[in-house]
């Protein structure tokens, strides 16, 4: 009976198919699920200021202010759904999250580029990617959200 079979037989019978996580969460884990939130945290609140400025403000294109305010307030979702997954140690959330770090390492190497005040925001976006995508490519974190290698049939 491959793992799959398994999976939902024991759906069937009603048992959870996730069960709840037990023991501690490993101080990897934590990091990662916390810069993960930073990261969305910090987008919404770019994307509200976006919107608000685009609404109250006078920006040289008010549409284009808050259609790009509600495209990174949409943006913002992923990071923090990640951040609750990995906090909660689900198994679904290392991908968003490990897509999020992906994405944010380009946009560090623009803003970096892009001189002045971005360069500091380009190296701590570019750090905090970094060490969230190592936080979760470690052992460890995989083993706490149940990843390993493949099941041979």
């Amino acid at each position: 009976m491959s793992s799959q079979q398994k999976q939902s037989a024991r759906r069937s019978a009603g048992t959870p198919a996730a069960p709840e996580p037990s023991g501690s969460r490993p101080a990897r884990l934590t990091a990662a699920a916390a810069l993960t939130a930073v990261e969305g945290l910090a987008l919404a609140a770019l994307g509200a200021y976006m919107l608000i400025d685009g609404l109250t403000g006078s920006p040289d294109s008010p549409q284009q202010a808050e259609m790009g305010g509600l495209t990174v307030l949409a943006l913002a979702v992923l990071p923090l759904v990640a951040a609750r997954g990995l906090w909660l140690r689900r198994r679904w959330s290392r991908g968003p999250s490990l897509i999020t770090q992906i994405v944010a390492l380009p946009v560090a190497w623009t803003l970096v580029h892009g001189g002045g005040a971005l360069v500091a925001g380009g190296v701590v976006l570019a750090v905090a990617a970094l060490v969230v995508l190592v936080l979760l490519v470690n052992p460890t974190a995989t083993e706490v959200l149940g990843i390993g290698p493949r099941e041979n049939p």
